[in-house]
């Protein structure tokens, strides 16, 4: 029964709201936004991930006719495996952020008790897991094409997780950064359209000016350390400090893409 009469206000203690539950913990947040991520991309991304791979596949073909061997040859298999991961890690991812901005899913997200981290590392960490068989198929069917050994394939172990960490945190910042959903799907393509022209293309065909721009380009590093591995006897070293490079890159570009989605959040 309530022990006040009616029309006297409650005491401040009365009228407190109870407090919020606290956050969720970053781990168990990140995999409980993988696996979201991870069903939902299974789904809908499956005929894209076909398209993704079948291009790559495509264009190894037709370098195959002005493209002996050589260096030539491991850059055109090295970037075109990478490819891959730039279709479904840059492009889609900054098409999808891009979509949720738009349309207010951010809003779902924003009221759920987890940190923008996780949202952002589980939504990539999935994009990138689902490039895995379709890179594996391009590496293995484009060092067949090309006469390349397949024995050092296992770096891909490496090259995948690294190269996807530092496109998707570029895909999602482009696509949370975008002030309309329009222009995320254009600077996703025009990412993934680099990441096709400065990245099979072998570097010493390129114009000085352009192999700067190459340098600046996440997926460059993942494609030199894949490239490297094609070698008779490769520079381990060589192949290490590329993939370093690559992570480094991938830490700050997923840093930035947290920052975007706390930034997209509040507005």
């Amino acid at each position: 029964m309530p022990t006040s009469a009616p029309g006297v206000r409650p005491r401040d203690d009365e009228a407190a709201a109870a407090p919020l539950a606290p956050s969720a913990r970053l781990l168990p947040s990140l995999a409980a936004v993988y696996r979201a991520q991870l069903s939902r991309a299974r789904v809908a991304r499956i005929p894209l991930l076909f398209v993704a791979t079948f291009q790559s596949i495509g264009i190894m073909v037709l370098m195959r006719g002005v493209v002996d061997g050589g260096s030539e040859a491991r850059a055109v298999v090295a970037g075109s495996t990478v490819l891959v991961v730039a279709f479904v890690a840059l492009n889609l991812l900054a098409q999808y952020f891009g979509q949720l901005r738009a349309t207010g899913g951010l809003d779902h997200y924003a009221t759920l008790p987890v940190p923008p981290a996780a949202v952002v590392l589980g939504a990539a960490g999935a994009y990138a897991s689902f490039t895995v068989p379709g890179t594996a198929f391009t590496a293995v069917a484009g060092s067949v094409l090309f006469g390349l050994p397949l024995t050092h394939l296992w770096i891909l172990v490496a090259v995948v997780p690294l190269s996807g960490a530092a496109l998707a945190g570029l895909g999602a910042a482009l696509g949370l950064l975008a002030p309309r959903q329009e222009l995320a799907t254009l600077l996703g393509q025009l990412g993934m359209s680099a990441a096709l022209l400065l990245g099979v293309l072998p570097a010493e065909r390129l114009p000085a000016p352009i192999g700067w721009a190459r340098d600046l380009l996440p997926s460059t590093y993942g494609v030199e350390a894949l490239a490297h591995t094609f070698d008779p006897h490769p520079d381990w070293a060589a192949v290490a400090l590329d993939l370093a490079v690559c992570g480094a890159v991938g830490a700050v570009s997923l840093a930035v893409a947290t920052w975007a989605y706390r930034r997209a959040a509040v507005r």
